[in-house]
């Protein structure tokens, strides 16, 4: 048996291919089929006179996504898809299928969701998903290759570290507990243990939004430094997207292109991005009439993120934040004490944030001062406080969201596409 993205290798030798039938077209006595083996899609040529009438009379028979080995001989041809074809001479059927539900016509993108399992299968869903697998392995290997230890924080959390409004509760034997919004406090005590660590997984927010940005599951990479301030952090998170989107630009071509993803726009990612501070940003969106304007103190939201991220051809940071519209581990300027030592990067094309990070207080009397502004319990956070008062120092860190990355990089219209099943808040099926 062989596989479609090794084609190459067999030119001009007789192989068998197990897969599925993608599409079908006939023209008098041939019939052109395109099969899938979930490594790529090849150009099977039956001809007529090269077949048996059995054979021949099975390719009227076979249906979309119907899964079926084939067997034929690989020949260069420049203008079949991939540059080869499959001259067959010999198709057996495993499962005929019966009315494929997606077919060729427009369907609507509730339909489609409710055939994501389906849906998967189509080139379009096929490519974003082999970028996001891409981006995955990228991510891993810059981390790994700089000395970080993954490290895998809990899905279940005692408590909230990103505010109580968008928490999922769980029943738990006799306790409750909530599911994670991030593995930020856990990958702290990584880093007081390890020195420099990342965690990477699922982390879910209950928010009852509808944008194209949201979905209530996401994952998260969040990479914590021992010692590292501000700069660092920053440093640090503009190589990790530069080397992200090399990395998708030198091995995922072929899906870009099927995305019709204009890579002009990626390729002019260089080193450094810029930054501005908060209320560089403000000042930004004073001077326009597209987005609403905002009080100083106030938190972007989508639109104010989409002008300004219109404005920059690469990512770009805005840093300090009033502390007021940040979370409570955030240290405090200690020149400005208004200010959080924290950043955003927004990603330019109007996609917006695709990640927040900070230093992280290091004190424990001020953090401790922090949980009762923010009116948090203290007592789910003692484990939290112990790395305040054992060998606490400065450290920093930030949260990429993957699947806000990937439909930036892939020209994504809605963040839905970024991941296999999209939960959101009217929708957890399939």
């Amino acid at each position: 048996m062989a596989y479609i993205k090794e084609i190459a290798k067999y030119e001009g030798q007789e192989i068998t291919i197990k897969g599925w039938l993608y599409n079908k077209r006939s023209s008098g006595k041939i019939y052109f089929l395109l099969i899938r083996d979930g490594t790529g899609i090849i150009q099977g040529l039956v001809l007529e006179d090269n077949v048996s009438k059995k054979t021949f009379e099975l390719c009227d028979r076979l249906t979309q996504e119907s899964s079926i080995i084939v067997k034929g001989k690989v020949r260069k041809d420049s203008r079949a898809p991939g540059g080869y074809e499959l001259e067959l001479n010999d198709i057996k059927v495993v499962q005929l299928t019966e009315s494929y539900p997606i077919s060729k016509k427009t369907h609507g993108i509730d339909f489609l969701l409710s055939n994501r399992h389906l849906w998967l299968r189509s080139r379009r869903q096929y490519a974003i998903l082999k970028v996001r697998a891409e981006v995955i392995r990228a991510i891993n290997d810059f981390f790994d290759s700089r000395g970080f230890l993954r490290f895998d924080a809990p899905i279940l959390t005692p408590s909230s570290c990103e505010g109580t409004t968008t928490l999922f509760e769980v029943p738990y034997f006799d306790n409750k507990v909530y599911l994670s919004q991030s593995g930020q406090l856990y990958a702290e005590a990584g880093c007081m243990a390890f020195g420099k660590v990342y965690t990477f997984g699922p982390t879910f927010r209950a928010e009852l939004s509808k944008t194209k940005r949201h979905i209530t599951e996401f994952w998260q990479i969040e990479p914590e430094v021992a010692y590292a301030n501000l700069d660092d952090i920053m440093k640090l998170a503009e190589e990790f997207v530069s080397y992200i989107v090399k990395r998708v630009l030198d091995k995922r071509e072929e899906e870009l292109s099927i995305l019709e993803r204009d890579t002009k726009l990626l390729e002019k990612i260089k080193l450094p991005f810029s930054r501005i501070t908060y209320k560089e940003a403000l000042n930004l969106l004073d001077k326009q009439t597209e987005a609403p304007k905002l009080k100083w103190g106030e938190d972007l939201g989508a639109p104010q993120e989409t002008y300004l991220a219109n404005q920059f051809e690469v990512p770009f940071f805005i840093h300090h934040y009033p502390a007021s519209c940040k979370a409570f581990y955030m240290k405090r300027d200690p020149e400005n004490s208004e200010l959080s030592l924290c950043i955003d990067m927004l990603a330019p094309e109007g996609y917006g944030e695709i990640m927040t990070g900070s230093e992280r207080e290091d004190n424990l009397k001020i953090l401790e001062q922090r949980l009762k502004e923010f009116n948090l319990p203290k007592k789910p956070q003692e484990w939290y406080l112990d790395l305040r008062r054992y060998g606490s120092v400065p450290h920093s860190g930030f949260g990429l969201g993957l699947e806000r990355t990937i439909a930036w990089l892939c020209g994504l219209k809605h963040i839905r596409e970024a991941i296999p099943f999209p939960r959101t808040i009217d929708r957890a099926y399939p």
